[in-house]
């Protein structure tokens, strides 16, 4: 998943988000709008990661969800 496809889904992924990183608020879920930049500042704050941890963390979880979706299509 590509970040123009989280951003077009975010409305559906903002749950899933949530699930994973239960620190977020529904404002913060609406502030961030499935920008990447705003979803890494918020990761920052709330759980003190540095930025390229931040990232890579994302990064992963993002890859992981296309893994899991190419799965349960098979």
């Amino acid at each position: 998943m590509n970040w123009d496809q989280v951003e077009g889904q975010w409305k559906n992924l903002k749950g899933t988000i949530r699930e994973k990183w239960g620190k977020f608020t529904d404002d913060d879920l609406e502030t961030i709008a499935g920008k990447k930049d705003r979803l890494v500042g918020k990761l920052q704050e709330r759980y003190g990661l540095e930025k390229d941890r931040a990232e890579a963390e994302l990064d992963q979880y993002i890859a992981s969800m296309d893994y899991d979706r190419n799965r349960s299509m098979s």
